[in-house]
């Protein structure tokens, strides 16, 4: 994926001979198109302590790879995964890692997440265990910048994702939103 149409590339569902959306219709939905899923290789938990705002663990992040219609790589080691977990429950994300496209670019990665499940789940999850991807809610919205042109577009794409646990790494599946 090179480009991403642009907003005035595309018209409303229902148009009136005035040229105004049809109020009858509703709105139209974004159309979303899959980029890449993200295979993020991570090592043991470095537990900070409570602070004020909740449990503080920093995961180091040592590698992975990066494989889609739209962008592939790998993930430099180097990276970390700066987690608040606020309850037994919600845990705030915030990944920060670079991917090394296959034609050679570096793109820096800034991904919030909010992870949530049950209380047993998200346990489970803590002491490495497997739990079932349709168990917890794990969604995020990585931004991005870049030098140079070629992946430039990412600057200026809203990308989500749905991001699933493993006990050694974290899979996350994007997508632009058009």
């Amino acid at each position: 994926m090179s480009q991403i149409s642009t907003p005035a590339s595309s018209a409303p569902a229902s148009v009136s001979t005035a040229g105004r959306p049809d109020a009858t219709a509703g709105p139209t939905p974004p159309r979303l198109e899959f980029l890449a899923t993200v295979a993020v290789d991570v090592a043991e938990p470095v537990e900070v302590g409570r602070t004020h705002r909740g449990l503080r663990r920093v995961i180091p992040i040592s590698g992975g790879t990066v494989t889609g219609p739209g962008l592939n790589g790998r993930i430099l080691p180097g990276g970390a995964d700066f987690q608040l977990i606020q309850s037994e429950t919600a845990s705030d994300l915030d990944a920060r890692y670079v991917i090394e496209t296959d034609d050679g670019d570096r793109l820096y990665v800034m991904n919030a997440a909010y992870r949530t499940g049950s209380a047993e789940d998200i346990s489970a999850l803590a002491r490495g265990e497997r739990v079932p991807a349709e168990r917890i809610y794990f969604r995020c919205a990585p931004r991005f910048e870049v030098a140079g042109e070629t992946w430039s577009w990412l600057e200026s794409t809203v990308v989500i994702g749905s991001g699933r646990r493993e006990p050694d790494r974290v899979i996350i599946d994007l997508w632009t939103v058009c």
